[in-house]
This record gives C-alpha cells, sequence and structure tokens, in this order.
C-alpha cells in the first residue's frame, strides 16, 4: 500500500492500532538497494506492520548539488519492495506533509555530537535529521525504528535524540550490507561508474588495514598510517578518525570499544564507511 499524506497514514495507523498490532519503521530517502531490503526484512520479522518512508529530505543537505542529484527512483523502489516484501506500508510525503506551517517542533543541542566527524563538514546536517526523524517519529509512532550501521555518527545521534524527545521507542542498528567486493551499500553507488567502484574499494582497504594493524599502533600511530595507506589510491580523503564508540571522541588508546570513520570522495561523489574496532 501506498500513501502520500498524513491523513491518509494516519488512518491506516489507527486502524492497526485498535488491533494491538507492532509497527517497525524503516525510513529511507529512496534509490533502495538490498541494504535498505535487509532493513525492512529485519522490520517484518519482528513487528505486525512496517512503515517504510521514502523522502528525500531537503533540511539535511548543505551541498545544493548534492539535493539536485541524489537519486529518485520512486517506481523502481516500490517495485522492489513489492516483489521482495510483505505486511508494509509506503509513506512517499511531499515537503509540507512532513514540513506542515503549523508544526510545533523544538531543536535540541546534540552538544559535541554535532561537532565531530560529518558534522565537521556538513554543517546544519544533523540538525535536518534530527528535525524530520522526529517529525516522522511524531507520525508513525513506531514500537521499533531500524536503521544501518553505515551511518555510524547518524546512529548515535538519533540514539540520543529518541531519549531526549521522550519517544518509546526502541533503535535497533542493522550491520552495514556489503557488496562481494567489500564497498558498502549505497543509495549513492548509484551515481558511480564500473571503474569508480572498484577504485572506492581503498575506503574498505583502509578499514581492514586498520583493524590487521590495530595491536601493533596505538590510535592516533595508526591513523597516520592509515593515512598514507589510503592515499595509495585515487579517491580524496575527507576525514579518516578513530574515535571511542560511545561518545565519538578521538580514541588515545584501546581500552574503550572504538570504531573507524571515514568520509572520501570518488569524483563528485561523497562516500562515508565505518569499521568498529
Amino acid at each position: 500500500m501506498l500513501v502520500t499524506t498524513v491523513f491518509e497514514l494516519r488512518n491506516v495507523l489507527n486502524e492497526v492500532k485498535k488491533t494491538s498490532k507492532n509497527i517497525g519503521f524503516v525510513p529511507t530517502m529512496g534509490a533502495l538497494h538490498t541494504g535498505h531490503l535487509r532493513l525492512i526484512h529485519r522490520a517484518s520479522e519482528e513487528n505486525d506492520l512496517v512503515v517504510v518512508s521514502i523522502f528525500v529530505n531537503p533540511t539535511q543537505f548543505n551541498n545544493k548539488e548534492d539535493l539536485l542529484h541524489y537519486p529518485r527512483t520512486i517506481e523502481k523502489d516500490l517495485a522492489l519492495l513489492k516483489e521482495n516484501c510483505s505486511n508494509y506500508l509506503v509513506f512517499n510525503p511531499e515537503i509540507n506533509e512532513i514540513y506542515p506551517s503549523d508544526e510545533q517542533f523544538k531543536s535540541i543541542d546534540l552538544g559535541h555530537l554535532d561537532e565531530v566527524l560529518e558534522a565537521k563538514f556538513r554543517p546544519g546536517h544533523f540538525k535536518g535529521v534530527v528535525h524530520v526523524v522526529h517529525n516522522l517519529f511524531h507520525l508513525v509512532k513506531p514500537e521499533k525504528a531500524y536503521f544501518g550501521q553505515k551511518d555510524f555518527q547518524q546512529l548515535a545521534i538519533i540514539r540520543y535524540m529518541t531519549k531526549a524527545y521522550g519517544f518509546p521507542i526502541d533503535i535497533v542498528a542493522c550491520d552495514t550490507l556489503r557488496e562481494p567486493s567489500g564497498l558498502a551499500m549505497s543509495s549513492r553507488n548509484m551515481r558511480l561508474s564500473e571503474e569508480q567502484k572498484v577504485e572506492a574499494l581503498i575506503i574498505w582497504e583502509t578499514l581492514k588495514f586498520i583493524e590487521a594493524n590495530k595491536s601493533n599502533l596505538n590510535p592516533k600511530d595508526l591513523k597516520n598510517r592509515a593515512n598514507d595507506f589510503f592515499d595509495k589510491g585515487s579517491l580524496k580523503l575527507e576525514y579518516l578518525e578513530i574515535v571511542h564508540v560511545e561518545n565519538l571522541l578521538e580514541a588515545e588508546d584501546w581500552a574503550e570499544p572504538t570504531v573507524c570513520c571515514i568520509a572520501a570522495y570518488c569524483g563528485e561523489v561523497r562516500l562515508i564507511d565505518n569499521l568498529l574496532l
């Protein structure tokens, strides 16, 4: 089923709630791929109905060209869902449905979570993420919401905002799904040529290099070695950081769980990836 308005969405969900059924939620910006399907399948296993939102959110793009070129493939998305999924509802709204003139949204302070990694290079991005996810959570009111771990910082911020706003929603993190080559699945991969997909593997190779050398070096020295390793490829590195999982602050030792996060440009396409260490 496809609905495009808040009115339609509420009517359907109200009927579902009458029978005490659980609702799972998978927010997307469309251009669906196998990684999205994995999230939806897991949500289907754990809930009676899965709401899949398809909405390219303009408030989280700080680059107008990136917004302009973001793939929009709604017909293909609907066909993919119909072929591969069951017990789902697609919510594909226009901007005014998500951001009505009379909305009551109040922003929150994200602290240092909005100052490191992605936030340093995409000012305002996470404020846009928080705004849209807040509004979607308010509309869908799911028991569980599912997010991929590829957007590691986003996942941390969504967990933070869920507590800050008091949403009674269980945030479920799902492992990054990869191509056989190791390239993290992403809607942005549609913009890569076959040659660029090979070039982009330097991201995954660098993450594996870090994993293999963790026992020999401290985080700072390993980061320097990893930068040199990455430079063997042709991508333009934006950042490579080894940080603590809980607070995303720079790791000085391996005493606490850590994650390496990378962002780089392959041509004009910005790619991100991470690996828990």
